[in-house]
């Protein structure tokens, strides 16, 4: 760890963390739909949204309506009960095989300091506060999906915590915590949809290597 973790009194850091491809080795949110949908069901889900994905991959649309469009047609309708279910299933024996050991290493020794933890993702409410929990983080900042009657409508509840919009929830977190006496901040991540977020911290880290502000 740095310097600055070593030197700085426990409770003046705060450690935040992407989750896909930082805290895990892939995006899980696919694996999770395979999950709670069956495969044949996903091929088909996925055939559905295939121009939204493909217009995504071309950089026609944005990630927050590719990410919509899909969310829509595989949610739409579950019970929160059996979305549940799958989740607690899916935390428990999926997530285990798919922690990296480098940011593994750096949230523990953040926790065994006293600094208080944090993830900030684009990955879903449908399994990421379980995710949380079972890490033993203090808040999870990450796109909520809508529910209605116990079932989910498909929508997003929140808009995509991706991008400015992580620096944004971050923000808004950190100011009911802390108030005017704002923490050092350590940020990991590893796509350019973290970088906003990057930049906001004293102390960041891209794909497992010092990120120097740019």
């Amino acid at each position: 760890m740095s310097e600055t973790v070593s030197e700085a009194a426990p409770g003046t850091i705060v450690a935040a963390f992407d989750f896909d491809g930082t805290l895990t080795w892939r995006d899980t949110l696919l694996p999770f739909l395979r999950r709670l949908l069956g495969t044949p069901t996903l091929l088909w889900v996925l055939f559905i949204c295939s121009p939204w994905l493909a217009a995504y991959a071309l950089r026609f649309t944005s990630n927050h309506r590719a990410k919509a469009v899909l969310l829509q047609a595989s949610l739409a309708g579950r019970t929160q009960a059996e979305v549940q279910r799958c989740a607690q299933a899916f935390v428990r024996e999926y997530l285990p095989l798919q922690w990296r050991p480098w940011a593994m290493h750096h949230l523990v020794e953040h926790q065994q300091q006293g600094h208080r933890c944090i993830i900030v993702s684009a990955s879903t409410s449908l399994y990421m506060h379980l995710a949380g929990a079972s890490l033993g983080v203090d808040a999870v900042l990450c796109t909520e999906m809508e529910v209605v009657d116990g079932r989910y409508t498909g929508r997003m509840a929140t808009p995509n915590c991706h991008g400015e919009e992580k620096v944004h929830r971050l923000q808004t977190w950190l100011a009911t915590e802390f108030g005017a006496a704002q923490p050092v901040l350590h940020a990991y991540g590893d796509t350019s949809g973290d970088r906003p977020m990057l930049h906001l911290a004293s102390v960041a880290w891209y794909r497992e290597k010092p990120w120097q502000h740019g």
